[in-house]
């Protein structure tokens, strides 16, 4: 027999006060502490091998040393010291700002390392439990976690249901709650269990864990230099050598003036023509981007896909799991003539307890909180025989009491009841289709007992659109920016998605194929395509798009 953990309202046990994300890194350009750490490795950056690659600073160090050697030459000449000062601070500053802004990422990689800790795992035996290292879990290990414990690895939820604290890793504060079945079972080690009960299982090896794919990426990713850096640093190369020729040449004509020029004044008036300031900040400005990207949870694998990004024209979006919830919710009870809701709901909850899928436990959440049935639990009904939901019936439900209820999907209902010898309510079909066409899912519940068997009502289960999505999209259709969405539902439910979300256009009943040949066509028409996906039918789509648009990836 299947067990179910006793559910609670989500979060009604944490504080609401806020919480500062603790996978964020706070600070700024000019914060003290960042500029303070950073500066031996900006000195590091002073060696010439390193200088050459930005021609621009590299003739402002040459330059800083020319005036250095000069001001030792005459130490009384202030003007020289003045000068020298002024070039060092600029090629200091330069490299500072760039070693700042590759601090952050690092300190972002430091961050998660702190969320990757030796945690003691109670493991799972044929005796009980056992107390073993985080680091000597293997694949398919049963681990216990309960409130206040740090989910020593990555797996999945295979019984109960809990809040769980994963600011460290995705820098939101609001916990989330995981549970077995569905979407919502995975979980990440370094993560804490805030409330409840969970048995996880184990599904990757120590060492390869998100955690150590997110410093990896991190600490490893490439700042390539996109098209438009090359382009400008071409042309801020060209300018350096323009003036530079200048600068040599005015020498003999100040000469023949008899106005002859100290090499101070030289080296000065070179860097002020000279694009100091574009080539000081020029490889600044391309981490930094890819840093603000990181502050809000998207890792940018390269320079080129920040700069990509501000040219998207078009973006698909996949509905499951970034445009709604990414599982369906119980949404309210409609009754046949003739049966009451107070009847419907309690017939709903009864038949979903042995349905542990999060559409399941919706029912039974919903029953409890709108009708103020209590909840009930399958080891309360001894004498009960327990009927879980399973792909091929598409049904659940219970036989106690010589009494037999049952809840699913409206066509395995419908012939359930009438092999029971049952008779279908002329308005079940109505309700059905009501709800479909308002691009709901119905769910048919019918019981047989001295009465015969009957259908009491129909279940409305609803995809729930997150919280701010429309909003999101206004902002996305300001810049000029196309949303699509893109879901394997039928066109009823995905125009009314489409309609409560706010996005541009949609595609129902997508397949890869589809999807593919919506991009390509975009593409044609010389638009730049961009697509959110994490579905394994997603892949071709999103290969398609990343010859377009390079990848970034994203930890939400």
């Amino acid at each position: 027999m299947s067990t179910i953990t006793p559910t609670r309202a989500p979060h009604e046990d944490l504080p609401t006060g806020h919480k500062t994300p603790a996978g964020r890194v706070g600070g700024g350009l000019f914060d003290p502490k960042a500029l303070l750490k950073s500066f031996p490795d900006a000195v590091k950056k002073l060696d010439p091998r390193v200088m050459v690659k930005s021609p621009v600073m590299f003739v402002v160090l040459v330059g800083s040393v020319v005036t250095t050697v000069l001001a030792i030459k005459d130490p009384t000449d202030w003007f020289g010291w003045a000068i020298t000062a002024w070039l060092w601070l600029t090629t200091i500053f330069a490299n500072l700002a760039e070693a700042v802004a590759e601090g952050r990422g690092k300190a972002q990689a430091d961050t998660l390392r702190k969320a990757k800790t030796d945690t003691v795992a109670r493991r799972l035996t044929d005796s009980g439990e056992e107390q073993v290292p985080g680091t000597g879990l293997r694949i398919g290990d049963l681990v216990v976690c309960e409130a206040g414990d740090i989910i020593p690895g990555d797996g999945d939820v295979v019984e109960g249901v809990a809040s769980v604290d994963e600011s460290a890793i995705t820098g939101e504060s609001a916990p989330v709650i995981r549970e077995s079945g569905g979407d919502r079972s995975a979980v990440t080690g370094g993560t804490k269990v805030l409330s409840d009960r969970i048995v996880v299982k184990i599904t990757t090896k120590p060492g390869e864990t998100f955690i150590d794919r997110m410093i990896a990426l991190v600490e490893g990713a490439a700042r390539q230099k996109t098209p438009n850096e090359i382009a400008l640093n071409i042309l801020l190369a060209s300018l350096t050598i323009v003036f530079l020729l200048a600068v040599v040449t005015l020498q003999p004509f100040a000469i023949y003036a008899d106005a002859k020029q100290s090499m101070i004044v030289l080296t000065a008036l070179l860097v002020c023509l000279i694009p100091t300031t574009i080539g000081a900040l020029l490889s600044a400005i391309g981490i930094a981007g890819m840093d603000r990207l990181v502050q809000r949870n998207v890792l940018a694998m390269s320079g080129r896909a920040v700069e990509a990004a501000g040219d998207v024209s078009t973006l698909l979006l996949d509905k499951t799991g970034t445009i709604t919830l990414g599982n369906r919710q119980a949404a309210e009870f409609v009754p046949v003539k003739g049966t009451t809701e107070a009847e419907l709901a309690d017939a709903a909850q009864l038949s979903s307890l042995a349905d542990e899928t999060p559409e399941g436990r919706s029912i039974v959440v919903l029953a409890k909180e709108k009708y103020g049935l209590r909840e009930r639990h399958q080891g309360e009904l001894a004498q009960a025989e327990w009927i879980a939901f399973t792909a091929q019936t598409r049904m659940s439900g219970v036989d106690v009491d010589g009494k037999k209820t049952r809840k699913g999907a409206a066509g395995s209902v419908i012939a359930w009841v009438t092999e029971q010898g049952g008779q279908v309510a002329d308005d079940a079909d109505l309700l059905a289709n009501k709800i479909s066409e308002a691009g709901g899912t119905p769910l048919l519940v019918a019981v047989e007992d001295e009465k015969g068997a009957r259908i009491l009502g129909v279940i409305h289960l609803k995809d729930v659109v997150k919280e701010g999505m429309r909003e999101r999209f206004d902002e996305l259709r300001r810049m000029g920016i196309k949303t699509i969405m893109i879901t394997g539902d039928n066109p009823l439910t995905a125009k009314a998605i489409a309609q409560e979300a706010g996005v541009d256009d949609f595609l129902a009943e997508a397949t890869p194929e589809d999807k593919m040949a919506l991009i390509k066509r975009e593409q044609a028409g010389g638009k730049l395509v961009a697509m959110t996906g994490d579905g394994t039918n997603d892949a071709p789509a999103l290969a398609q798009t990343r010859r377009s648009c390079p990848r970034s990836s994203s930890t939400r």
